[in-house]
Parts: structure tokens; C-alpha cells; sequence
């Protein structure tokens, strides 16, 4: 079977056109996504119920011309799986136990993330068998450090302050709790490659606001032992890294973590990252998710530009962060017929 275009730009092909898939594409948008959701009675459930979960990752595939579905999951399964009391509060996000220090990270077990998650996997395994031969199916991970600033804060936060803290303050403990989270990652990960997952990706959505120092400690450092992990375990599906808000220290994610597509938001410069970052690694990103809501003349021409400014490498369409639940349905088929070129 011919690979797919998802599969040939993050493996470094310039492509006839950009592929393209969008950061939460199932999600409350959907009338169909609010509808199955109700039947659920917590976010949590509803994520590791496979039938419900594949259901909600192919929702978007039947009404968009997409190149990709993700599977619909949490960043935060990995600390559920390691009993920290997850748990989504309507109108406030995630909340759980927040971690301490030394103490608390000590009884943390890593092991066996891909059995205790292995409702992640049932649900890769009915997407990919539902799916048409010519979409990839993305499995994904939180990054540790992004998940790590949940577990300090028991909660998320603006500024991520107790973590960077913690961070500076006992780095010894902390680099521990970075340590396991990219071990859990490794074994999380592989389940889902193994179940049916043609490529990954790693989201550092808190990336934003580091030092290089710490930058290299808790961003670069376990995103490059999660790829290393991953490979030793004969891993080879295509390894997406997303350090949102990341700047210029994305070119240092991008030569020394080995991910094989590097993500950005849109607060990255075009130019700037085709010459800095499509040069070593294909792209993927990043047209705003505000002017996706907003539409019009607007969003077309910035769709058009991103196009362009990619046009010479391996490119993957998508958004420089998720779709928000208040985009209308028809910013979105208009965003996706543009790109395949229906809407030109």
C-alpha cells in the first residue's frame, strides 16, 4: 500500500500539496461531538471508552476532506493512569492531586503505561480499521514537562510558576518526576504505534517562557529520550514535537530531540521558520485559531500565505494551536477546501 500524504510530508517529501488535519478536530464544535459527549458521565470516561472515543476521532473525518484524524484522548491520562486523582471540573479544565515534592514523586510507578491505557489502544484499532486506506491516524502524548506543570499545580495555570520553581528550587526531585513521566511516555506511545497508529506526536503546550538552561532540561532533554525510547523499542512511525511558544529555541528542538516534524504555533514567524526550521526538519502549523473563527478575506489570504511560504519543503497544514468550541462549522470546510484546493 502507497503511503499516505501525511505519511510522505512528515517523512520529508514535499508534497503536490500541504496535507492537512487540525488540532482538535473532534471537539465541541460538532453538534455530533456534543451530542455523544452528554452520554458520558465524566470527560475521563468518555476518553477511555473505546467505542465512544473512535466515534468522536471519526466524526470530522465524515464531514471534512481531512488528511489525518488524531485519536481523542487526554494530555492527562498518563497521571490518571498513576492515580493523581484527574478529574475535569465543567468550566474550570483538569484538576487533581497536586504533587509536593520528593515524597510524593518517589510513589509514582511508570510502568506498564501501555496496559493500564489500553482503552487507548482498542480505540486506535477501530479507527484504523474504520478509516480509509489514504487518512493517517495520529496517536498522541503529553509532553512531561506539560505535564508536569499540571501535577505541581494540581491544576493548570497561566505562567506555570510552581513547576519552573520546583524546577530551579530541587532539581534533583524534579528531574525525576521528568524522568518517569518520559518513561510512562515511551511505553504509552509504543502501545499506540502497536495499535494502529501511523505517526506520533509529543505536545508541549507549556513550552512558552522558559531560559535555554531550563528549556534544555525539562523541553529538549525528555522529548529526546521519549524519540530515543521509542526507537530502541523498533518504533518507526514519524514523530511529530510540538513546543508551543517555544521562539527561537525551536531550531535547537528541532536539531537535537530527533523528532521528525516540529510543530508551531502562531506566533512564529513564516519566514523565519522556513529558513530555520524547514531547512533541517518539515513543518506543521500554524494558521491562527482566533482568524479561523473570525473567517473571511482574512483567513483565506492567511491560509494562502502559509501555503506559499511552505511551498518550497515538506509541509503539514494545520493550526498554531487547537480549534476553539465557538468556530462555525462552515470556517472549517471553508479552511480545508482551500487547502485541498477544492476551495480555490
Amino acid at each position: 500500500m502507497s503511503e499516505t500524504l501525511m505519511i510522505r510530508a512528515a517523512k520529508g517529501q514535499t508534497t503536490e500539496r500541504p496535507p492537512i488535519w487540525v488540532m482538535r478536530q473532534a471537539g465541541r464544535y460538532l453538534p455530533e461531538y456534543r451530542e455523544l459527549r452528554a452520554k458520558s458521565k465524566s470527560f475521563v470516561d468518555f476518553c477511555l471508552n473505546p467505542e465512544m472515543a473512535a466515534e468522536a476521532t471519526l466524526q470530522p473525518m465524515r464531514r471534512f476532506d481531512l488528511d489525518a484524524a488524531i485519536i481523542f484522548a487526554d494530555i492527562l491520562l498518563i497521571p490518571y493512569a498513576m492515580d493523581c486523582g484527574v478529574h475535569f471540573v465543567k468550566g474550570e479544565g483538569p484538576k487533581m492531586t497536586p504533587l509536593t515534592g520528593a515524597d510524593d514523586v518517589a510513589k509514582l510507578d511508570p510502568a506498564d503505561m501501555g496496559k493500564r491505557l489500553s482503552a487507548v489502544g482498542e480505540s486506535l484499532a477501530r479507527v484504523r480499521e474504520a478509516l480509509a486506506a489514504d487518512k493517517a491516524l495520529i496517536g498522541f502524548a503529553g509532553a512531561p514537562w506539560t505535564v508536569a506543570t499540571y501535577m505541581a499545580e494540581g491544576a493548570g495555570s497561566k505562567d506555570q510558576w510552581t513547576a519552573r520553581v520546583w524546577a530551579w528550587r530541587d532539581p534533583e526531585s524534579f528531574d525525576a518526576l521528568i524522568d518517569k513521566l518520559a518513561e510512562a511516555s515511551i511505553d504509552y506511545l509504543a502501545m499506540q504505534a502497536e495499535s494502529g497508529a501511523d505517526i506520533l506526536k509529543i505536545f508541549d503546550s507549556w513550552a512558552s517562557g522558559l531560559p535555554e538552561a531550563l528549556f534544555d532540561r525539562v523541553v529538549i532533554r525528555p522529548a529526546k529520550t521519549i524519540v530515543d525510547g521509542l526507537r530502541a523499542r523498533g518504533i518507526t512511525q514519524p514523530i511529530i514535537g510540538f513546543p508551543r511558544g517555544a521562539g527561537p529555541l525551536a531550531e535547537k528542538y528541532a536539531r537535537e530531540t530527533g523528532v521528525d516534524v516540529v510543530a508551531i504555533d502562531q506566533g512564529m514567524a513564516l519566514g523565519w521558520a522556513r529558513d530555520h526550521l524547514q531547512n533541517i526538519k518539515p513543518v506543521q502549523g500554524n494558521l491562527d485559531s482566533a482568524l479561523l473563527l473570525a473567517g473571511g478575506a482574512d483567513m483565506d489570504r492567511s491560509i494562502d500565505e502559509i501555503i506559499e511560504t511552505f511551498s518550497g519543503g515538506p509541509h503539514i497544514f494545520n493550526l498554531g494551536h487547537g480549534i476553539t468550541p465557538q468556530t462555525p462549522i462552515e470556517h472549517m470546510a471553508r479552511l480545508v477546501d482551500r487547502v485541498t484546493g477544492h476551495g480555490r
